[in-house]
């Protein structure tokens, strides 16, 4: 991977409440193509636009399409100006609105998702004045170099879904655990493959049974998927699904307690209070805040940046820590300091994930 930008820049990202998602109660997300936010008093700060195109899950999705929309109401909060969010349904949609995005004078536009990195290679190269943050890819040239007006943000999922691995793991009574992907995609096989190493590194006796919805935007089929994992005697299923996720809960709350959900990027406790397991969570808003001030102070970098634990940027959810065992969670902390100073490294890939060899924690 190429990084031209300094990593120092984002360590502030761990003073930022681990984190944002714990406080997504989510504002209630316009379903509207186009929603804007409050505008500043303050004349000089009134023309900021803060812009995000969201993948094709949209808002509402209780993930990192709703964390995006959080970061760019914070931007305009604190910066100034507003926040406008245009909505994909589909990928068809992704370099039209984000030509959108630079048409209406947005100041920095977010592109929500690795389904976007297309698009906005494309858009940025048509429009190098303009500036552009996407989150969970690069934005790279035909050369495989970084454009110089797209932030390119990586998080290192693995970290948190190992962690989160340990708590499934020590909590699984059948030994049988379900994961519903929404697609394919980096970011998911790098959650799933920090979670079958967690749950391997306390469980080596548990099996990790993958399945993929193939959409980000299908509760349906992710409600099957999960009713078909309990069914055949898992106790635990971990959504990495966007909007499909949402199923796994239904389906988790229908069948009762006994049925655990690990979930992804926020704590998603409220989509079904007494299934809900843990979450590896990610500060989306934290890093779209970041990149919009950036902006402002005249600092914006483009290049590659990627973001885990050591950087605040990743990590367990906080919000529910009371219902956890105090064995699991020394295990979770001891886990936490070996990946922070380096030596746990946990796979980001299922083939890294084959020859992952499971400390002793």
């Amino acid at each position: 991977m190429n990084t031209r930008r300094a990593r120092s820049r984002h360590t502030a990202l761990a003073a930022l409440s681990l984190l944002a998602a714990g406080a997504l109660a989510l504002t209630s997300c316009a379903s509207s193509a186009v929603t804007a936010g409050d505008t500043a008093d303050d004349a000089s700060t009134t023309d900021y636009v803060w812009t995000m195109v969201t993948d094709q899950a949209g808002l509402g999705d209780q993930g990192f399409n709703d964390l995006a929309k959080l970061g760019i109401d914070q931007s305009a909060e604190e910066l100034g100006g507003k926040a406008q969010v245009l909505q994909s349904s589909d990928q068809s949609q992704y370099v039209t609105n984000l030509q959108q995005a630079v048409t209406t004078g947005s100041t920095v536009t977010t592109a929500v998702g690795y389904l976007l990195a297309d698009a906005i290679v494309e858009v940025a190269q048509a429009n190098p004045d303009s500036l552009f943050t996407i989150i969970d890819s690069e934005a790279l040239d035909a050369d495989g170099e970084p454009l110089a007006n797209v932030a390119g943000v990586l998080y290192k999922e693995q970290e948190a879904s190992f962690l989160t691995g340990i708590v499934a793991g020590l909590t699984t009574e059948t030994d049988e655990i379900g994961f519903v992907g929404g697609m394919e995609i980096p970011a998911v096989l790098r959650f799933y493959s920090g979670f079958v190493a967690g749950v391997a590194a306390v469980n080596p006796d548990a099996v990790v049974t993958p399945a993929y919805v193939g959409s980000f935007g299908d509760s349906a089929k992710g409600k099957e998927l999960a009713l078909g994992f309990y069914d055949q005697g898992a106790d635990i299923v971990m959504e990495v699904a966007g909007g499909s996720g949402i199923g796994v809960f239904d389906a988790a709350e229908e069948l009762g307690s006994g049925n655990w959900v690990v979930s992804t990027d926020t704590c998603k406790i409220a989509l079904a209070p007494e299934n809900f397991l843990t979450s590896a969570v990610k500060d989306v808003a934290g890093t779209v805040l970041r990149e919009n001030t950036a902006a402002v102070d005249g600092t914006f970098e483009g290049g590659t940046v990627q973001l885990g634990l050591a950087d605040g940027a990743v990590g367990l959810c906080q919000e529910n820590l009371d219902d956890i065992s105090s064995d699991i969670l020394d295990k979770v902390d001891a886990a936490t300091a070996m990946i922070t100073d380096g030596s746990l490294v946990p796979p980001a890939t299922p083939e890294e994930l084959e020859g992952f060899s499971a400390p002793t924690l």
